[in-house]
């Protein structure tokens, strides 16, 4: 890992730290702490995610016309704003104004970040450097989410300020780093990339039917499991299945346990075959992850053998994040033209970002309430994810789907040098 890439990933790891210090408690902050009452901090939280898909569709066209690093600094400072005067905000218009700034720049980090990954890696080494970036965002949002925790108190604004001081500091650390790093140009896959000339946007994205598949690939796989997490499944889970509140914890402390220790074990596995098949393998233990769910709140067997399925859950849901993540960005960075790395991946965030809008409005009352038809329903999106994969797979080049053949292949070429005519007598 050069120079660059550890600064980036250092960078990343800290910002997803300080999103951890709050994200967890903005709700309650709104309402209870500012006393601005329930249905302000559901506007607050929809603000939030409505900025950010406000801004995503215009971010990759500025990050491909300026370089991601432009646009990043930018974000950073947006983001550690908007965290600032939440910190303070003590009435509706402030509240909703910050949230709009802190959803709007950390939405953009996503591509920016992802764009500079691919510009500092080789076709050999960006499996690897996403799933790294995937590992330590994960690590910083659960420590930042467990010390937030200790310092939080309803009681005292004064320890929410703390909170949102810090997540607005690592936004600045973050420009800072980013200040200091030197973008290479972007290493190019032999036959993995179309050509890209000047021009393209989102016309040109639409016509490149790989990429269109694998956005719709992206919508279900982001909706059938992180639209559910602390929505529709939890729900289910205290509804259906008797899960008590402090079990959630429980369970998305497994998650994270089997990403971080899984992630590294699974990359070998998934560097060696088929991105496609390993998505398809993911559609496939997401099913077994939702059947264990509907027996957790649908089965007849003992509450501890509730509380066991539910919290395995959650815990395959982790291994396949962590065979996803060295799976999925790398392939939109393959797919996307030299000139439009960064529409590419903000095209892919903005389908990220709408699959987690949607997914909590449908699941949560599905969830606390139609509880057969939530499990029925959410087997048939996770078979779907390996209908759309294996379908994918059809539409996307032998590089593209398995880059280690390209490795391969000019290994072969280097160590076998057709033979040199002998000079003549």
């Amino acid at each position: 890992m050069g120079a660059a890439m550890r600064r980036i990933q250092a960078g990343s790891a800290l910002s997803a730290f300080g999103l951890g210090f709050t994200v967890p408690y903005l709700y309650v902050y709104v309402a209870q702490v500012r006393d601005l009452g329930a249905g302000t901090a559901g506007v607050v939280l929809a603000v939030f995610a409505m900025a950010a898909l406000l801004v995503l569709p215009f971010s990759g066209r500025a990050i491909d016309r300026r370089g991601p690093v432009p646009v990043l600094l930018a974000a950073s400072l947006l983001a550690a704003l908007g965290s600032l005067g939440m910190g303070v905000a003590s009435s509706v218009p402030a509240a909703v104004g910050s949230a709009a700034l802190l959803g709007a720049g950390t939405a953009v980090m996503q591509p920016a970040l992802a764009t500079m990954i691919v510009w500092s890696s080789t076709p050999t080494t960006r499996t690897r450097s996403f799933a790294w970036q995937f590992f330590l965002q994960n690590l910083g949002l659960g420590v930042g989410g467990l010390i937030g925790g200790q310092l939080v108190d309803v009681s005292r604004p004064g320890s929410f300020l703390l909170l949102f001081s810090v997540q607005s500091a690592m936004f600045l650390v973050l420009a800072g780093i980013v200040l200091t790093v030197r973008m290479p140009g972007s290493a190019v896959l032999p036959g993995a990339r179309p050509a890209g000339g000047n021009g393209g946007g989102v016309r040109a994205l639409l016509r490149h039917k790989a990429m269109v598949q694998l956005c719709v690939l992206g919508f279900v796989l982001f909706f059938a499991c992180y639209g559910q997490f602390e929505s529709g499944l939890a729900a289910y889970g205290t509804e259906a299945a008797g899960i008590a509140p402090s079990t959630l914890g429980v369970a998305l402390a497994a998650n994270t346990a089997v990403i971080v220790a899984a992630q590294f074990l699974v990359l070998k596995f998934v560097e060696r075959r088929k991105r496609t098949r390993v998505i398809a393998a993911v559609g496939l233990i997401w099913t077994v992850a939702w059947l264990c769910a509907g027996y957790a709140g649908l089965g007849h067997g003992s509450q501890a053998m509730a509380t066991a399925a539910f919290v395995s859950t959650y815990a395959l849901f982790g291994l396949g994040e962590a065979m996803l993540s060295p799976t999925v960005a790398p392939l939109v960075a393959d797919l996307a033209p030299e000139s439009m790395v960064g529409t590419y991946n903000s095209a892919f965030a903005l389908v990220k970002q709408l699959a987690l809008a949607v997914g909590p409005a449908v699941g949560g009352p599905m969830g606390a309430s139609l509880h057969g038809p939530y499990i029925v329903t959410f087997v048939l999106f996770s078979l779907g994810i390996t209908f759309l994969a294996v379908r994918l797979g059809r539409r996307l080049t032998p590089v593209q789907n398995q880059p280690a053949l390209a490795v391969k292949a000019s290994r072969v070429v280097a160590q076998h040098q057709p033979a040199k005519e002998p000079a003549a007598a």
